[in-house]
């Protein structure tokens, strides 16, 4: 399977890498609008993907990407570029928005002529309203890569703090990839033991539990941006993965951005993702509070691409 991978800044970078380990792929093309940079990563990483035999590495220009069946949209300005880092802003990653639906206005026409009937996957901030921009710019298969990696940072912060390993939780945060997500607590399981009922026998502040971990999920991409200055190497993995999904139509469940006629808008629940990308999404079991904050995260989303002006 051919895979294109648009933008070669650090989460480019970092897809690139965890594709070239993973396998999926025959052939990856690497397009940036400084053809220069995207020649010195494929040149960087292809000497490493001697040891992962079977993957042609080239950059290229959007022509290049025709046949591609996955395409990766990484281009944009990421949080620290764009001024989304603190932790008291209720708009998160939507304060990019502007800025980069105008990347995408470049982008999506381009990508559109040479890959029509390509997979897009938005890995871009904020993705869900910007998988949003790409339906509406005429590329209508698009995901976002949603809310996949907070899940798993929940599922991390969860099984961290009960002593036993994130592959034993069942957890999954839904709605928007941003400040609006919704944790789904009622569901949370260990070995199908709810885990609220374990904190109750424990006698452990479940309230002070649910804020702490919460608080970790939530800003845990800020600590990684003050850290190494981008959050990269986590969501070039989960990118990879996804890929995997698509190439061996796996038919996996996993929380990931697409379009939901219920909402109005991309944003995340359970899906099952193969390779048409989202065969069908599922409705989780929700408690009414978590019913109406998935709502809540529909409407913060619909009124961030509403503003937006796809005329111009």
């Amino acid at each position: 399977m051919k895979i294109g991978i648009i933008g070669a800044g650090a989460v480019g970078s970092a897809c690139l890498t965890a594709l070239v380990r993973c396998g999926c792929a025959r052939e990856i093309v690497v397009v940036n609008r400084n053809r220069e940079r995207a020649r010195g990563l494929v040149t960087d990483t292809q000497y490493g993907a001697v040891l992962f035999p079977g993957v042609a590495l080239r950059d290229g220009d959007y022509p290049d990407l025709e046949g591609a069946a996955l395409v990766m949209i990484t281009a944009g300005a990421n949080e620290k570029t764009g001024g989304a880092t603190k932790r008291d802003d209720p708009a998160g990653r939507l304060r990019l928005l502007d800025t980069n639906v105008a990347v995408y206005k470049e982008i999506v026409p381009r990508l559109r002529a040479a890959a029509p009937e390509g997979l897009a996957l938005v890995v871009t901030d904020p993705p869900d309203p910007l998988a949003d921009a790409v339906r509406l710019l005429g590329h209508e298969r698009v995901l976002s890569t949603g809310t996949f990696l907070d899940s798993l940072r929940f599922r991390f912060h969860l099984a961290r703090r009960l002593g036993v390993s994130p592959a034993s939780i069942e957890a999954q945060i839904i709605g928007e990839h941003g400040t609006s997500q919704v944790f789904l607590w009622s569901s949370a399981r260990i070995g199908g033991v709810p885990i609220v009922e374990l904190l109750a026998r424990s006698g452990e502040n479940g309230e002070e539990f649910r804020r702490d971990v919460e608080r970790e999920v939530r800003y845990a991409n800020i600590t990684i941006i003050e850290g190494i200055g981008a959050s990269q190497h986590g969501i070039g993995m989960i990118c990879a993965r996804i890929a995997q999904m698509i190439v061996h139509d796996e038919r996996s469940v996993i929380p990931i951005g697409c379009y939901h006629p219920r909402y109005a808008v991309t944003l995340s629940v359970p899906s099952v993702v193969g390779r048409d990308g989202v065969l069908r999404t599922l409705e989780p079991d929700m408690s009414e509070d978590e019913r109406e904050a998935l709502q809540r995260s529909a409407d913060t989303l619909k009124a961030a691409i509403a503003r937006i002006n796809f005329s111009s």
